[in-house]
């Protein structure tokens, strides 16, 4: 089975917390299952969890390349060469990194509030930019926009190969077959 998850901000992506933080239990009642890759407590959107392994491991190593496309509210509004930058590569501590594409984009739609929400500043315009990416390194898309000037203030995780948020309420689940899971996956290649 696969279940698509839309995590809530300040959810960790864990089943416990010694510290009484929200975890995966607060919203996946299915026993066995682990989740596909990794959400940041701070950021929100799709996250995949499965009880079978192989597919878990195909969707969530580096070497799979599963796209993973992210909405991303940042302080200031993107340039021509920052959203450039983004895609020919920025150097980070562990590297360069590069989105597989990177846009401007108008607030997405039926987009839910957050609480807390962010931050506003009356001096500094926000704005949201779309960074599809092939890898996942940690707090990378954050890094990434730091790197050019724009600093994340929301962080929305939109899609991770063929499956969506589409439809899909902050903290609601969507379960599909594992059999239907790997369909959806084929239909990549």
């Amino acid at each position: 089975m696969l279940i698509l998850l839309n995590k809530p901000f300040q959810v960790l992506c864990q089943f416990t917390d010694p510290d009484g933080r929200a975890t995966l239990a607060d919203y996946v009642k299915s026993p066995g299952v682990y989740a596909a890759g990794r959400l940041d407590y701070d950021s929100e959107g799709l996250l995949l969890l499965t009880n079978e392994g192989r597919l878990q491991a195909r969707i969530s190593q580096p070497k799979s390349k599963i796209q993973k496309r992210y909405w991303a509210q940042i302080e200031g509004i993107p340039n021509d060469d920052q959203i450039q930058s983004l895609i020919m590569g920025v150097e980070l501590k562990d590297g360069m990194a590069k989105a597989v594409d990177a846009r401007r984009i108008d607030t997405p739609a039926n987009l839910w509030d957050r609480d807390p929400p962010i931050r506003q500043r009356k001096s500094i315009a926000d704005s949201w930019i779309e960074i599809t990416l092939s890898e996942g390194r940690n707090r990378q898309v954050r890094r990434m926009t730091a790197a050019v000037g724009l600093p994340t203030l929301r962080l929305i995780r939109y899609s991770v190969g063929p499956w969506t948020l589409d439809k899909l309420a902050p903290g609601n689940t969507r379960e599909m077959s594992t059999e239907a899971a790997w369909q959806s996956l084929d239909q990549l290649r």
